[in-house]
């Protein structure tokens, strides 16, 4: 495939292949980009935004609904790239597919609502014989850098609200899956003014910095590794940015849950896409009374999981990402073992593959734990009560989504009045996002809201019009 720039193809001597993790042959390339590629995508926005800005909401709704039209008719080719480039099972990345789709339409309804207010100037001394009211502006150039786990999805949060708001936006995709995500840009292009929506494909220790640095982006939306978004933080200055980052979410399970509910949501949770989810379950803390049937049945309900070819709709957890993504977490696997966790399931690796693991008995100190592990690998860990369980979710760098299993209310409340995360999720995993809710961590998790009303907020400003 080809990168976007300016409403054209463009393509480059240098290529990346694209990788299938399943057998690890290469399905596709794309062009190595320059620093030149990404200059001449943000001259083009500059120049296009401008025109795009004095689109009438109505008009630019409109196109949204066109692009929404064209991405269903796409959904079945848009699936399947998405399943050969990132291993993804197919009905996951159906679903990936439908929520990017319906993201689209809750933008173009957004776009319909972008309000200024009035202001009462004749509450200050001299307003009197004034009268006020702002109106939001675009931002001007925002930059969208994701990742390879959800690469349409999180793409289509940053590029839908982008657009909703009459801003441009350069899209830089992960180069280990940009396929299903650059099919979708030629979408949104073919219904937009040339250079609204470009894409540059490349490595980003090659073009990252002109995506971040160049004076003619106004917004950086990036998803992504905590270490890279705080380069990129140190790096924007003045620009506006979000940040979605890591995660080590919690899933607790007091004894008064239903634990036949808490275990479906600890599998889902633990085990979606392999476990490469930034809001996938990491930890799971029981207390102690229940944990050993919670661990049995768990046990028991992983067996069933059917791994293998991702485009086999039957087929519940394909490959990670790639083989070293595997290695990675065979080796945290392997050092847990080693200082006393015991292996209930699981625990193989096969190439790219890694079994759906549970581990139980393991310790705060141990580093699957203190870090984000980016892996089906399901730890628990036994504590005495609800206090002890808060204490330890709460002890790790990160604070992006929990979630709590009680039938108890005063616990629930207790629970997301004292975790210390950007979301708390009552009687249900981590996992749980629709695409219209408020999304974003504390700590390290991130800075800013993703969602599409959110999102739209944060690409527009605020401009004060006085009548004297």
């Amino acid at each position: 495939m080809k990168m976007i720039i300016n409403g054209s193809l463009v393509d480059s001597d240098e290529k990346i292949d694209v990788v299938n993790p399943v057998n690890n042959q290469v399905i596709d390339t794309v062009p190595s980009g320059t620093i030149e590629d990404v200059k001449t995508a943000l001259e083009t926005a500059y120049e296009a935004q401008k025109v795009f800005a004095n689109y009438s909401s109505r008009k630019v709704s409109r196109i949204m609904y066109d692009i929404y039209e064209d991405l269903k008719q796409n959904s079945k080719e848009l699936a399947d790239l998405l399943t050969r480039e990132t291993g993804k099972p197919i009905k996951d990345s159906n679903d990936e597919i439908k929520r990017s789709i319906e993201t689209v339409l809750l933008a173009a309804e957004e776009s319909k609502r972008i309000y200024g207010e009035t202001v009462p100037l004749d509450a200050g001394i001299g307003g009197r014989t004034a009268l006020g009211f702002t109106v939001k502006v675009p931002l001007g150039i925002v930059t969208a850098i994701t990742p390879f786990n959800y690469p349409v999805n999180l793409a289509v949060h940053k590029i839908a609200p982008a657009i909703a708001a009459k801003n441009a936006v350069i899209l830089k995709p992960s180069t280990q899956a940009p396929l299903a995500a650059l099919k979708m840009v030629q979408i949104f292009n073919s219904h937009l003014p040339a250079g609204v929506v470009s894409a540059v494909t490349g490595k980003s220790s090659v073009i990252g910095d002109e995506l971040v640095t160049n004076p003619r982006v106004n917004k950086i939306s990036f998803t992504g590794s905590v270490e890279t978004g705080v380069s990129i933080s140190e790096k924007a200055g003045m620009k506006r940015i979000n940040m979605e980052l890591g995660g080590n979410d919690p899933l607790i399970v007091l004894e008064d849950a239903d634990i036949d509910r808490a275990v479906e949501a600890a599998i889902k949770g633990s085990f979606l896409f392999s476990g490469q989810v930034c809001i996938a379950v990491k930890r799971i803390i029981l207390e102690e009374s229940i944990a050993d049937e919670f661990a049995a049945k768990m046990v028991q309900r992983t067996k069933k999981l059917k791994v293998g070819d991702p485009l086999n709709p039957e087929t519940d957890m394909g490959p990670m990402i790639d083989e070293q993504a595997a290695i990675n977490v065979e080796n945290l696997v392997n050092n847990a073992k080693s200082s006393g966790a015991k292996l209930l399931v699981g625990g193989e690796r096969e190439g790219a593959f890694y079994l759906p693991t549970i581990l139980d008995h393991v310790e705060t100190s141990m580093d699957m734990v203190c870090n984000e592990t980016f892996g089906p690998v399901a730890p628990l860990l036994r504590v005495k009560n609800l206090d002890e369980a808060i204490n330890i979710a709460n002890d790790t760098q990160y604070g992006l989504q929990a979630g709590i299993f009680t039938k108890s209310i005063e616990n629930a409340l207790k629970a997301a009045r004292e975790i210390e995360a950007g979301s708390v999720i009552i009687n249900r995993q981590s996992t749980f996002r629709t695409d219209n809710m408020p999304f974003g961590g504390f700590k390290m998790s991130g800075t800013g809201k993703e969602g599409i009303k959110y999102a739209v907020e944060d690409m527009t400003r605020s401009k004060l019009i006085i009548f004297g």
